[in-house]
């Protein structure tokens, strides 16, 4: 469906959440951000969800990323389901903002809606979206996922994707099939042999391959 993708520009919404209301750019400024959508308050896969964010918010702190939650009720139904996800998941605090979008609009806005799922109404759900916001100021969004209703999503490889883009960011490499954080991650082919041994003094391995092309070379950041 048309909407909110890679490279798009996150639009500056109003949004009233149960930490109170504020524009997202105001929200995202200059930080990487993760904007997540759940089909609605209690539940269960969504509890599982957002209790298991919980539980990942050291992970996102040590990378300096905010998390804002999204559910279509409202903020009074959040705060009560709030307690079944912190009591579902022991030891961990939601201690980051969720949306309230009873209306169902900013869902619409967010490309988060899943076009065959609806409940008992006729409304659409939202699907299970997620945006990584990169710190860019231009609020673009550089990683989407978007899982239906019925799928969890999986937060190690939401971390993994999110230590590529950082990675990915901060050196002119990118990340190979499987790469997790401290693999060996590919030099970019935009990256000339002169340029990579320039900026890469630590060395970096080219794949002897049948083309005899070398363009897959590894190194170590």
């Amino acid at each position: 469906m048309p909407g909110l993708t890679i490279g798009d520009s996150v639009p500056n919404l109003q949004v009233q959440t149960n930490q109170g209301n504020f524009k997202l750019h105001d929200f995202i400024g200059d930080n990487w951000t993760i904007i997540f959508s759940h089909p609605g308050d209690f539940t269960p896969v969504c509890t599982t969800e957002l209790g298991k964010m919980a539980a990942y918010v050291p992970e996102f702190d040590k990378r300096e990323v905010k998390l804002l939650g999204l559910s279509c009720d409202d903020v009074k139904s959040h705060n009560e389901w709030i307690k079944d996800i912190e009591a579902y998941t022991p030891g961990c605090k939601v201690s980051y903002p969720i949306i309230a979008d009873p209306n169902r609009e900013i869902i619409k806005q967010l490309n988060m809606v899943d076009p065959d799922e609806k409940d008992s109404s006729g409304k659409q759900l939202p699907s299970r979206a997620l945006h990584i916001v990169g710190p860019d100021h231009q609020v673009q969004v550089k990683l989407s996922f978007l899982y239906p209703a019925s799928t969890g999503r999986n937060m190690d490889e939401v971390v993994r994707a999110l230590d590529s883009l950082q990675k990915a960011l901060k050196h002119k490499v990118a990340t190979p099939a499987n790469w997790k954080q401290g693999d060996p991650v590919v030099i970019s082919p935009s990256v000339s042999s002169d340029q990579a041994k320039e900026t890469f003094p630590q060395g970096f391995e080219t794949v002897d391959l049948p083309s005899k092309k070398e363009y897959l070379r590894f190194t170590n950041v």
